[in-house]
């Protein structure tokens, strides 16, 4: 969980609505003074916006703000678990909370960040809405799901099986929370994290591999900067499809980065500070230059020596 320490300025919860007026839950932390940036993170299968204090811990020091929100059907936002009708329910709650922060914060540069199954939604959204995207300044894909996944070959059969006739029925994913982080006190509270769930409906499952497939198939189309981050024996997201993806996109501002020995929450194993300091490069690169030069220009007088 998230240690709220005098650093932040202000941490705040709230609603938007997304598709169908539901009410999605949404958190942000503020650090005090000016913001430089914003990065908007979403969370992958089961899990929820409370999942990213040391993304949170390491960037507000940094001067960016973070927002998070629940899915539909995830922590504190309303909706069966592990259920969507359509995954454009998925891509326009994305877009309602883009809007969200752009009109909370005019004129900030927005970063976006996907985990997991949160990756795979923040690529459809990019790809499907060019000129949308084209307002943000760069994304990022944490683990992103895009090939081979942990999940029982029979698992997913099923749900592909069922997806017409009872769409809503649910099953436990099965994959192993080992999987996820190689730090023991992580895996402690995941455990008894009662906002997590690990259960997915037949109708998402249909849903999430045909837009797995659409992706790959346009990763040609791809122009924003983009940074993938991957855990070479992540069992959760196998590697090899993210790489995949890296390979077909044209776009020369990219960058892939595998850590070997690192698990699926890649934010959260024993490899983290290694991860959030190479995440904090990218942003650092691709912030706006007036943005960049005003932050040399306060490190100038921090360290008139330097």
């Amino acid at each position: 969980m998230i240690d709220h320490s005098d650093r932040i300025l202000s941490h705040r919860k709230g609603t938007f609505q997304g598709v169908g007026g539901l009410d999605l839950y949404y958190q942000s932390w503020h650090p005090q003074g000016k913001v430089r940036a914003i990065l908007a993170i979403l969370h992958g299968l089961g899990a929820h916006s409370d999942r990213y204090g040391n993304v949170i811990q390491h960037l507000i020091p940094k001067q960016y703000a973070v927002y998070s929100f629940d899915l539909r059907g995830h922590g504190h936002s309303p909706g069966q678990q592990g259920y969507i009708n359509a995954w454009s329910e998925f891509r326009e709650d994305l877009g309602a909370f883009l809007e969200l922060i752009q009109t909370q914060n005019p004129g900030c540069s927005v970063f976006l960040l996907g985990h997991s199954l949160g990756a795979v939604i923040v690529l459809d959204y990019i790809l499907r809405y060019p000129q949308q995207a084209s307002l943000l300044q760069g994304a990022i894909a944490l683990a992103p799901t895009l090939g081979k996944v942990g999940v029982s070959p029979i698992r997913v059969l099923l749900g592909k099986m069922l997806s017409r006739v009872w769409p809503r029925f649910t099953l436990n994913t099965g994959i192993d929370i080992s999987a996820g982080s190689r730090d023991p006190q992580v895996l402690a509270a995941y455990a008894q994290d009662t906002l997590r769930h690990t259960r997915a409906s037949a109708r998402l499952a249909t849903e999430f591999f045909a837009t797995v497939d659409w992706i790959n198939a346009h990763a040609g189309d791809w122009q924003l900067p983009l940074l993938i981050l991957h855990g070479g024996a992540d069992r959760v997201a196998l590697p090899a499809g993210s790489d995949i993806f890296y390979q077909r996109v044209n776009c020369q501002d990219k960058l892939r980065i595998e850590y070997p020995e690192a698990y699926h929450e890649i934010q959260s194993d024993i490899n983290y500070r290694e991860v959030m300091a190479d995440l904090e490069d990218w942003l650092e690169q691709h912030l706006p230059s007036e943005v960049a030069q005003l932050a040399w220009g306060n490190a100038q007088l921090e360290f008139p020596n330097s």
